[in-house]
């Protein structure tokens, strides 16, 4: 019985020491493996530098054929590689350099690289693959990436969204016609930077992106009316300040005031009292910067309103401040009866250390 127990527990000992013997090896040639993947990839990263380093130096015409690279450009794996190469570095440079990157692009016909990934089922293959596209300016690839505009991918549609409109301008913000998902702040931002000028007919198009019942698209559209001054607009804006989106309302109030009417000021203290205390705030703060003095008894009245939230009595205060009331602030916060806060607030408009 002994000696069958024995030889048993010595079957088990052989049996785990195999397999860590195996598990072992797997191991070795798992790092192996990954060792010449990293090697092979640190070599062509070299290659493939060097190439676009004297592409861009000297130009691909004065430089001889280089066999290697060419006969290393067949392997999907190097053309990969070397399409984000050159993504990467397109965004390094200007000019004539940027112009011979996008010329290696098409040269090496990496576009088929690229439209790969749009084929693919994972989204973060397909929204590189667009961005791929969209840095080399591939337009032949506009009518498939218009196809992704309404993929359910939020960062699939962003990048197509960002693409089109690299390609096409203010065009390309078709989508927000019937855009009923959230645009983010950086998305909104990408968009704005992308767009350089608009057409001549724009404005039946941006008169109905602020009616849209998407609010991201309202504010969208008015940093859009800010960005180019569209004066044209200035009723349209004001009506926004009686909508239901607070974010909407703040956002109009800051479009106004790029917008420079000399009424602007006179109907927004009409309308202060009538919105939230964020509408009211961004209120302040214009008034403050248009120095106009009509307001001067509302900013007073504010300030030593007593249910007011701290936010609006700062900025009333600043506000009476930039106005040219400092000595109306002093003898207010003098005064016995000024509450700590308001003496705070005071001595902060004033831009005096407070203790």
């Amino acid at each position: 019985m002994l000696v069958t127990s024995v030889h048993f527990l010595f079957v088990i000992f052989i049996i785990m020491l195999s397999l860590v013997v195996v598990l072992a090896i797997i191991v070795l040639i798992y790092n192996i493996i990954e060792y010449n993947q990293s090697a092979r990839l640190a070599g062509w990263s070299q290659i493939i530098n060097k190439k676009i380093s004297d592409v861009i130096v000297y130009g691909d015409d004065e430089l001889p054929e280089d066999a290697y690279f060419n006969t290393l450009a067949r392997n999907p794996s190097f053309r990969n590689l070397f399409l984000q190469k050159l993504v990467d570095s397109e965004k390094k440079f200007s000019g004539a350099a940027k112009n011979k990157i996008k010329d290696l692009f098409r040269e090496y016909d990496l576009q088929k690289e690229a439209i790969k990934k749009l084929n693919q089922k994972k989204k973060h293959l397909i929204a590189r693959g667009i961005h791929e596209l969209t840095v080399m300016d591939a337009k032949e690839a506009v009518p498939q990436i218009d196809t992704f505009l309404s993929h359910p991918s939020v960062q699939v549609y962003q990048e197509a969204q960002y693409a089109m409109v690299r390609f096409k301008g203010f065009e390309g913000l078709h989508f927000l016609d019937n855009f009923s998902s959230k645009i983010s702040e950086w998305q909104q931002l990408r968009l704005l930077l992308s767009i350089s000028s608009l057409p001549s007919d724009s404005e039946a198009t941006i008169g109905k992106w602020l009616e849209s019942s998407n609010n991201t698209v309202v504010i969208f559209t008015l940093k859009l009316i800010k960005k180019f001054q569209l004066l044209s607009f200035y009723s349209s804006v004001l009506e926004l300040l009686h909508t239901a989106s607070v974010e909407v309302r703040v956002k109009a109030v800051q479009t106004l005031m790029s917008l420079e009417n000399p009424q602007m000021i006179e109907y927004l203290s009409g309308v202060y009292y009538d919105q939230p205390d964020e509408v009211r705030i961004e209120i302040l703060r214009v008034i403050k910067i248009s120095k106009d003095q009509c307001c001067t008894d509302m900013l007073k009245q504010q300030l030593s309103e007593t249910d007011a939230v701290s936010g609006i009595k700062v900025n009333a205060a600043q506000a009476l401040f930039t106005l040219g009331h400092g000595e109306y602030l002093s003898e207010l916060a003098r005064n016995e009866d000024a509450s700590e806060e308001l003496v705070q607030i005071i001595k902060y408009a004033l831009q005096e250390k407070v203790c």
